[in-house]
This record gives structure tokens, sequence and C-alpha cells, in this order.
């Protein structure tokens, strides 16, 4: 194992940007940037040995100071929708942008993947990026101290370590963004891919994609990936959910306790033999297929358009802070979080 730095340009404001990279025996490497917390690049090998860099993004820092579809973002402070940008904790409502038709996104912008971080290492394997999130910022309760923390094994296990405590109560549901094609960051459209999920059922989503309560078994959906298939074979059907989305950008409700670490799925592509597993503690994961990404000049000039990048993000529930039945994010005053996503490859 080890790990390296080197320069990655300077932001806007004159601030120099650093690249770590750690690398395991396997020849498996995850580049990492101190701006964003950002996933820069993930490269694995193919079953002939070819290496190749499997995530979405940008060459420069200019392409991430913008980076409106969120590659490889760490995402916070509160990951997916919030309905009408709005929330109450403890009796007291907190309007937050909308970013997202009259809902919040992501946090609101700036995110958590538009501001720097102090990154340093943490023995040959691991890379921290810490900061303070000041109180009110993008609109939340709370000074909140953040940390994640990403590690790479020789088990080629991509591990992410979520950390928070706030100084006051407030909510926090992170998440990371990354865009996988396995055929390589260029490699056109996923729906060849095979995915699985360990879920029976789906949360509904209703106007601008915000749940509303109800959940939707699987079975005898375009929804059910409980044995892996192809995303090309219901990925077109005629089904408001999937219209709505324009695809599948859905949550899917883990078969699993809500923070019992567990197996949440996996993703295999036939012509390179990559496959990936994924594993973690939160109670929901969302399973986006691009669908909005739009002509995204992105690394090696390659060219990213609709489907040609998939996301796996653990998180809780969307808009679980305005419905009581799904897993809250709460998090009260001087309560540590702590939540780990693996993510581990095979080829």
């Amino acid at each position: 194992m080890s790990v390296s730095k080197e320069q990655f340009g300077t932001t806007k404001d004159g601030v120099g940007v650093t690249k770590f990279t750690i690398t395991n025996k396997n020849g498996m490497s995850i580049s990492l940037l101190d701006f964003g917390a950002i996933v820069q690049a993930i490269h694995v090998p193919d079953k002939n040995g070819k290496t190749a860099d499997i995530a979405l993004g940008f060459d420069d820092i200019a392409g991430y100071e913008v980076n409106n579809c969120y590659f490889g973002a760490f995402v916070g402070r509160h990951a997916n929708r919030i309905g009408g940008a709005f929330f109450d904790l403890n009796g007291t409502g907190y309007q937050l942008q909308k970013n997202d038709g009259e809902n919040n996104l992501h946090g609101g912008d700036p995110g958590f993947h538009k501001v720097m971080y102090r990154g340093d290492t943490a023995g040959e394997s691991s890379v921290y990026f810490e900061r303070v999130s000041p109180n009110g910022e993008q609109g939340f309760p709370g000074a909140m101290e953040v940390k994640v923390t990403y590690t790479l094994t020789d088990d080629n296990e991509f591990k992410i370590e979520y950390f928070a405590r706030s100084d006051a109560d407030t909510i926090y549901n992170p998440t990371n963004h990354t865009y996988f094609n396995f055929l390589g960051h260029d490699g056109g459209d996923i729906t060849k891919h095979e995915v699985e999920i360990n879920a029976d059922a789906i949360t509904e989503s209703g106007v601008g994609l915000i749940p509303n309560g109800n959940f939707i078994q699987v079975e005898g959906t375009p929804f059910d990936f409980r044995q892996s298939k192809k995303v090309f074979l219901d990925i077109e059907a005629d089904d408001e959910q999937l219209k709505n989305a324009g695809g599948y950008d859905h949550n899917f409700c883990l078969k699993k306790q809500p923070r019992e670490y567990g197996y949440a799925g996996k993703v295999f592509e036939e012509t390179t033999g990559r496959g990936m597993e994924i594993y973690t503690d939160l109670p929901g994961m969302q399973f986006y297929t691009g669908n909005f990404i739009g002509n995204e000049k992105g690394k090696d000039g390659a060219v990213y358009t609709k489907r040609t990048g998939m996301c796996f993000e653990t998180q809780f529930f969307p808009n679980a802070v305005n419905v009581p039945a799904f897993t809250s994010c709460y998090l009260p005053k001087g309560e540590a979080f702590n939540s780990t996503t693996v993510y581990k490859f095979s080829w």
C-alpha cells in the first residue's frame, strides 16, 4: 500500500488543491481531492489485467468548481431531497435553498463538494478530510465538525467512513455521489451493466421526486433487482415512477435493520469482468442511472451524456426529516455521528 500526493491546480480564489492517490498491491488506486473531498478517479484492472478509470469526473479543478452533476462528490449536509426545502426541528422551522424546483437537493449550493478541507494521510492506506461547517451553513443549525475518511485495502475494498458532531441539535445525511462505469469513465451507455439491490421495496415518490411516506413493493415491478439483471431490461418500462425520473433515480429500502451494517447490492459488467459489491450501515440506497447528465466535458476529452454513469448513494431515506415513518437523520447536540459504506471491487 502507498499514498502519493501531487498538485491539482488552483481554485478561482487562488487556493492550491492537492490530489492524494492510494494504491494497493493489486494495481487498483483511488484518487481524492482536498477540494470537496472529491473522488476524482478509481483505477481498476479488468479480467485481462488492463486498468481503466471507472469514475466520471474532470481533469482540472475548474470542472469541479462547477460540477452540477456532483461527479465524485462528498454530499452534505443532507443528501438527496427535502420537500419544500423546509423542515421543523424542536419546534423551529428551517427554510433551505430551493435548488431543485421547490425542493432542496443535496443541501444546496455551495455544497460540501465545493469547499476546501484539511486533508492528510492516515497510515499507508487512508486519507481523511475534515472541516467545520459553520452554524447556518446551507440553512442548517449548528456548527458541525465534519470528517470523511477514505481507505483502500489489499482486498480491493474502498471504504468510506463518515463522522460528524454538532454543537446544536441538527440533521445529517451524508453520501458519496461517484458515477461508475465499469467499461471506463468514457465507456458510454451503462444500461448493459448487471445490477442487484438487496431491497424488497422502494419509497414512492410524488411530484419533484419527493417521497410521500408510502412504499412500493418491488415484486412484479421494474424495480425488482433482488436478482441481478441488466439495467436496460426495464428502464424504459411503462411505469409512472420511472417516467417521473427519466429512468432509475429512486431510494431502495435495504433489507436489513436501519443502522445495521450489511449487504446492499452489487454490479457486474461482463465484457471487462469488473464487479463491485456494496455494503453500508445506512437504511437506504439511491440507484441513479445518470438521467440528467447533459453533454458534460469530462476527463481525457470524453463527453458524458444521459446514462453514461450510475450512482449507488447510501443514505437515510430522502425527506426523512419530514416523514415520521422513516428512520430519522436527527443528530442531537454533542452526539457523534459515525457511518461506513464499502465498495468492494473484483475483476
